[in-house]
């Protein structure tokens, strides 16, 4: 039925603050490069190496598979009766 159906939520990411972590993490461990290019010309890849990394991300969050539960039935075992001697 179509109530049953839940729609995909939306999670609204904020692609700015990723940048700004992202920027942060690479300039962080990435320090020794930040030395031998210089300031200006490091700052302009990490720029374009974040923007680059971001834009993979999606805006909503993808469906989790719902899962099937089998119903289990009880099976009703029945004791077995003593044999009748003669």
């Amino acid at each position: 039925m179509a109530t049953d159906k839940k729609a995909a939520k939306k999670i609204n990411i904020p692609v700015n603050s990723f940048l700004k972590t992202v920027t942060e993490q690479l300039d962080t461990s990435l320090t020794a490069l930040k030395e031998a290019l210089g300031e200006k010309e490091f700052k302009k890849r990490i720029k374009k190496a974040a923007k680059k990394l971001v834009a993979g991300i999606k805006k909503t969050q993808p469906e989790k598979a719902v899962k099937k539960v089998k119903k289990v039935i009880p099976v009703k075992k029945k004791a077995a009766k003593p044999a009748v001697k003669k």
